[in-house]
């Protein structure tokens, strides 16, 4: 069985700010207080006025962020968005790309950053990387991905729970997974993610954290659903 790394429990909570302004996303934060410790930041907000000033804000609260943007240009370029994002104190970001393009990204870290190569989107099924051209499943996509990442040079990557039991098996231990399209019940809702898990599977299989979204944000009371998933956490690792 994998061997968890030292991980504070409520640190593995993930929580994706997938909100369209930086007000709202303020408001979420202060609405869910303490049963969240580490935030995701992404793509819609980045587009919403007051992204950074947003950025040093949760860092002022003692919060972890993870800035997922998924960088995606000539290696110069990822390396240098990079570098500029390791002076802003983030603790996670995203790349894609090639050989070079990890290569580049990971040298240029510093800090607290670590850099994150994302394998295949859990939005992506058999179907469609036929239609984005490649001649292989997922599993092996993945598994592809995570070995260049390591040899790269990356901190960890960001992979389904439903091939990080093999990831785990065929690659090194040292990468760091972090794993989206989590689901908390067997009802997993109608929605674009297709490759998901339930909180117990993912850590089962081996991920380090999990990345969580609309079960808590669409919640009645997401500070409960939040609080929820932090207790299950507890309980798988205190097995």
């Amino acid at each position: 069985m994998y061997q968890h790394k030292s991980i504070p429990a409520e640190e593995r909570l993930i929580f994706a700010l997938d909100v369209a302004d930086t007000d709202s996303a303020r408001e979420l934060v202060e609405q869910l207080g303490d049963s969240v410790r580490f935030y995701k930041i992404g793509l819609e907000l980045f587009m919403a006025d007051g992204f950074f000033d947003f950025l040093d804000w949760l860092l002022a609260r003692d919060a972890r962020v993870f800035v997922d943007l998924k960088f995606f240009d000539v290696p110069a370029t990822v390396a240098a968005a990079v570098r500029q994002l390791s002076r802003r104190g983030a603790h996670f970001c995203t790349i894609h790309g090639n050989q070079s393009i990890m290569e580049a990204a990971a040298q240029a870290r510093s800090g607290h950053l670590k850099v994150l190569a994302v394998t295949a989107l859990t939005s992506l099924d058999r179907g469609d990387l036929d239609d984005l051209g490649f001649q292989c499943d997922v599993e092996a996509l993945v598994l592809s991905r995570a070995r260049r990442a390591l040899e790269a040079g990356c901190d960890g990557v960001v992979a389904s729970g439903m091939e990080v039991q093999k990831m785990r098996e065929a690659v090194d231990n040292r990468l760091l997974v972090i794993t989206p399209g989590i689901r908390p019940v067997e009802n997993r809702g109608d929605d674009d993610q297709k490759r998901v898990v339930t909180v117990e599977e993912a850590f089962h299989n081996g991920a380090d954290y999990i990345v969580v979204g609309r079960p808590i944000r669409k919640a009645e009371n997401p500070k409960a659903a939040a609080e929820a998933i932090q207790s299950t956490i507890r309980e798988v690792f205190e097995q």
